[in-house]
């Protein structure tokens, strides 16, 4: 249930509203904090045991639950053949970690002023449960490009380190990743309670292990620019998800094409869309706990990158037919995902004067009463990709997620964990949102699902 938010810039196909109040104090049912302390102990160990099993048996998930259930291993034996910490992947994340930092925080963005269309440099949030509206600097993009040039350029003239560098010291810096997300979820578990940044915004629920994990400040923030969950959602995963891919791919160039580039155009679409990610659920409603800071950091680079992984140790050479299909069924679900988020953000932008497949947009309009008592309008989309179901931007994404495992072809499962997981997720996340969507517009929710009545796939879900 709570990993549900650990996808970083999914929004939820409705946008939370700046008048309606999310977040309250609450106890803690025995289910849910049962599910937090079984997160806490065990995801950890769920990531080391995906990692080590391509580092010690080629990527096979049955082959040491075999090992153990037949004896021919024990959990330390494994343990102690896996690499253990050292200061080289120590120095080598702190000098990323540390880059990352200066360029979020002391180079602001041109790009807006280059690029036509991109919008970033100085924007403002969505209004947080206390009224509080939040700036931000939105360099994503320009960090992105800076910290890829500079990488092509050390790759081809500097050579100040290998291209390889990444995978070379992999789990030595997955030991160093859990560090630094447990340093920071733990620093921002005190800070709320010593020094919070808006005291308003701050969400304690009673139980220490609850507010560890899902956080207690809104926003926490060191200065006027430093923000915990636009930096650690976006800086040290997300761009390093094509750095580590990249890695990868030096290891094996020719069999990694289509999983490049359906994670370049992810990750440059995150980024290109980073002002529009701040009016999103991720910005809108989360808190800053352990599962967004240990999530950002640990959770994201190494199980999101299991398909580049999986082929450093699995080189495998599609055929033309299987690579086409692949790469076309990846560019179909990303036209899909954008096109959906596309058409609704001309909708709200227009208010509805605009045209949608080349007709002017068919909605219904409903009210909402906020935590003030004061009674609101907001209009639902029966047109377009939203007249198809309620959620084609999941859709999308999921047809992309699948297009991302196809790539490693189909000998072993532990690719597919990906798409496994983003269906449960956004499954989860899409019957959450409905959920919170018929409790606050009531009958006209229903009218909505009477006119869309499918959510993810047209005439099936």
């Amino acid at each position: 249930f709570f990993f549900n938010e650990l996808l970083l810039n999914r929004p939820d196909t409705h946008e939370l509203d700046s008048n309606t109040k999310l977040y309250e104090s609450k106890e803690v049912d025995w289910f849910s904090l049962t599910g937090v302390i079984l997160l806490l102990c065990f995801a950890p160990f769920i990531v080391f045991f995906f990692i080590m099993a391509c580092d010690q048996y080629q990527c096979s998930i049955s082959h040491p639950l075999l090992e153990l259930y037949n004896g021919e291993a024990t959990l330390l034996t494994i343990w102690n053949r896996a690499p253990s910490f050292t200061w080289a992947a120590a120095k080598i994340y702190a000098i990323w970690v540390t880059f990352q930092v200066v360029l979020y925080m002391c180079v602001p963005d041109i790009m807006h002023k280059i690029l036509p269309g991109y919008v970033g440099g100085v924007q403002e949030g969505a209004r947080t449960p206390a009224g509080l509206i939040n700036k931000y600097e939105v360099n994503g993009l320009q960090c992105w490009i800076i910290t890829h040039v500079l990488w092509v350029a050390n790759a081809q003239y500097f050579h100040w380190f290998s291209p390889t560098i990444i995978i070379d010291n992999w789990i030595p810096l997955l030991w160093c990743t859990n560090i630094l997300g447990y340093a920071v979820s733990t620093l921002a578990f005190i800070k709320a309670y010593l020094f919070p940044t808006n005291p308003e915004d701050c969400k304690f629920t009673g139980n220490v292990f609850y507010n560890y994990m899902m956080g207690i400040e809104f926003n926490p923030r060191i200065g006027k620019w430093f923000d915990f969950k636009l930096f650690f959602n976006g800086r040290p995963g997300i761009v390093a998800w094509t750095l580590i891919n990249l890695s990868y791919a030096a290891k094996h160039q020719q069999h990694m094409f289509s999983v490049l580039i359906h994670i370049a155009i992810y990750v440059l679409d995150f980024f290109w869309n980073e002002a529009w990610y701040l009016k999103t659920i991720d910005i809108c409603h989360d808190h800053f706990g352990w599962y967004l800071g240990w999530g950002d950091c640990v959770w994201l680079p190494f199980l999101y990158t299991l398909q580049g992984l999986y082929l450093v140790y699995n080189p495998i050479q599609l055929s033309t037919p299987h690579a086409a299909g692949v790469l076309i069924l990846g560019l179909v679900g990303y036209y899909i995902f954008r096109s959906t988020n596309h058409q609704k953000d001309l909708f709200r932008r227009t208010e509805g004067n605009c045209k949608i497949w080349g007709k002017k947009p068919t909605f219904i309009e409903c009210s909402y009463r906020s935590a003030d008592g004061g009674i609101h309008k907001s209009k639902l989309m029966t047109t377009g990709f939203w007249g198809v179901a309620r959620h084609m931007n999941y859709t999308g994404d999921l047809m992309g997620s699948l297009a991302y495992c196809l790539a490693c072809g189909g000998e072993h499962l532990l690719p597919y964990f990906y798409i496994v997981y983003m269906t449960i997720l956004l499954v989860h996340r899409c019957i959450r949102d409905e959920h919170r969507c018929s409790n606050k517009y009531s009958k006209d929710w229903v009218r909505y699902t009477a006119a869309v009545p499918y959510r993810l796939l047209p005439n099936i879900f």
